[in-house]
């Protein structure tokens, strides 16, 4: 096999002829010249989905979403130059998320760089230490026909070792780009990619004595965040040792059950209350939560604090972890879910001021006829039908979802948390609607929903049930709450960081052809919420006031602590 052409496309069809026997489903394309012999060796191979994003960083955002929703890599393939570039916001997310993604742009030869060649930058490690690994294969020739699927399949491997995430090859075609492919070099008679490198997951892991002596203390709390494991075994331990698990929504963690608190915030916020229920041993399993009051009050506690994560990553901003244990969070849990004290004072005066805090909450929201942002991540929370997958937003959104949100089973709630960003968000959520069978919701912000307005290229026709709840409240919200709105003049506050915009967004998602609707009280919002997820792509826009938000927030925090001083 001579032709230049066709090694290109048999080294394109090996790539995704390997990707395909490691389990991976779903190809993110964003349109391109220089791309165009894997884009056709894609679309050839009917055993990936693939979907085309006009928007680079959309379409790499749409691939986390996937990955997010599957555990499995996606593709993300873009052309040459700035295309390439548009895809580092979605890379640092994966990076720091741990999410698998295989990233693959195309490049020049090397005989086309740093001369002038339009369309080129400079690809080679342009994501830095982002990436697990990187390659630069070269152009491909049948000299190396014999490594193809080697590299393809180490591409898989590498992005779902021991800490997950993404993986670059930037890969160099040569003109043409357009050609039938030859043979492909052989493959596993077995149907199995070339390597294959299974993640070890111990069954049983101990705690040295310490951690043990550590867990047999009757004041102890388990804080669980995004990947904090199995709920059932995480609450096995926690009943079999009578603590409260503060249950991010992330975790999973926050279902009916006798252990679970998920008023945390307000509860920790009464001094008299976090004072009281100082604890001396606190087990974190996964991604801290974003609430300021938790890690506040555990960094004061002066607990001794066991940190659980696969890889011993350290994720720990507030430096407290007394031990960094290296250990799957479900098998750990389940290794120490032995008998123990079972549920007493402790835990109980926890559960009686979840209860508490549970009524507070339900009160003033039932008090406000009109759309109030606790209560429509409350509402929201509460109306989607078992199986649901709900994304939520950074900034303000994921933080209403973690403080007022009851428990409750059958929802999945994803977010990038990662680095925390609002850009791409609703193509993260595009993404993971494209993946999973389960219907899927957006909670997302007016900024961030302008942010990533061309997530919403296309979305009428991608065959999707996937609803959008947009929080307008001309602006963004957040800042409200943070210091700069108190120390600066209304009209510095108001351009720096208030950032207010009065885009009329019914409007932009019906130049998408997107059913969209504007709500402002309680009542209609819950019924442009039943509407919307009977099925389709539905935009409900639900307004609310930036000033009044602030004080819903502390209304809701002066019941909670009320509640909490008529227990006495």
């Amino acid at each position: 096999m001579s032709e230049p052409g066709r090694v290109q496309a048999a080294f394109a069809a090996t790539l995704v002829d390997e990707w395909a026997r490691a389990g991976v489903s779903h190809a993110v394309v964003s349109p391109g010249s220089r791309s165009a012999p894997l884009a056709l060796a894609l679309a050839a191979d009917h055993r990936l989905r693939l979907h085309v994003f006009l928007d680079e960083r959309s379409a790499a955002f749409c691939a986390v979403g996937m990955a997010k929703a599957t555990g499995i890599p996606a593709v993300v393939l873009t052309t040459s130059g700035t295309a390439a570039v548009e895809l580092h916001p979605a890379v640092v997310e994966a990076s720091q998320a741990r999410v698998p993604l295989l990233v693959c742009t195309a490049d020049r030869p090397p005989e086309l760089r740093g001369v002038g060649a339009p369309q080129t930058v400079d690809q080679v490690g342009l994501y830095g230490g982002a990436v697990r690994w990187f390659c630069e294969p070269g152009v491909a020739e049948g000299l190396t026909m014999s490594t193809w699927r080697s590299l393809a399949a180490r591409a898989v491997a590498e992005a779902t070792g021991p800490q997950p995430g993404p993986v670059h090859l930037n890969l160099a075609f040569r003109d043409p780009l357009v050609a039938d492919p030859g043979p492909l070099p052989p493959a596993r008679a077995s149907g199995a990619p070339w390597h294959r490198a299974p993640r070890r997951v111990s069954e049983r892991l101990l705690p040295d004595d310490e951690v043990e002596g550590m867990l047999r203390c009757e004041r102890g709390v388990i804080v669980a965040g995004a990947h904090a494991g199995d709920p059932e075994a995480v609450h096995a331990l926690a009943g079999a040792r009578g603590w409260p698990v503060l249950a991010d929504p992330l975790s999973g963690c926050r279902v009916p059950e006798p252990t679970t608190v998920a008023a945390f915030d307000a509860l920790l916020r009464h001094r008299p209350f976090a004072d009281a229920q100082t604890p001396e041993v606190v087990v974190r399993l996964g991604a801290a939560p974003a609430s300021k009051v938790v890690a506040g009050w555990l960094a004061v506690s002066g607990a001794h604090q066991v940190l659980v994560d696969p890889e011993a990553a350290w994720v720990d901003p507030e430096r407290t972890a007394a031990v960094v244990a290296r250990a799957d969070p479900t098998a750990w849990c389940r290794a120490l879910a032995v008998e123990g004290p079972g549920p007493g004072v402790w835990l109980r005066g926890w559960a009686d001021a979840e209860a508490s805090a549970q009524r507070a909450m339900a009160t003033v929201v039932a008090r406000h006829g009109e759309i109030t942002e606790p209560g429509l991540a409350r509402a929201l929370a509460g109306a989607l039908a078992p199986e649901s997958t709900l994304v939520v937003s950074s900034s303000m959104p994921v933080r209403d979802l973690e403080w007022y949100a009851p428990a409750r089973t059958g929802l999945r709630v994803l977010a990038n948390r990662g680095a925390n960003g609002i850009d791409g968000v609703t193509s993260t959520a595009v993404g993971v609607a494209l993946a999973g069978a389960r219907p899927t919701a957006l909670l997302i912000g007016d900024l961030a929903f302008l942010h990533d307005a061309n997530g919403l290229l296309g979305l009428a026709r991608r065959q999707v049930d996937l609803t959008i709840v947009v929080i307008d409240n001309g602006g963004g919200g957040i800042f409200s709450f943070l210091p700069p709105a108190r120390a600066l003049a209304t009209e510095h506050f108001e351009l720096l960081f208030a950032t207010p915009q009065d885009v009329d967004l019914v409007a932009l998602a019906g130049l998408h052809g997107l059913q969209a609707c504007r709500v402002e009280d309680l009542r209609a919002f819950e019924g442009a919420l039943a509407a919307a997820i009977e099925g389709g792509v539905r935009v409900v826009v639900a307004t609310t006031e930036r000033g009044s938000n602030v004080a819903v927030h502390e209304e809701i925090h002066a019941e909670v602590a009320a509640a909490l001083e008529r227990r006495g």
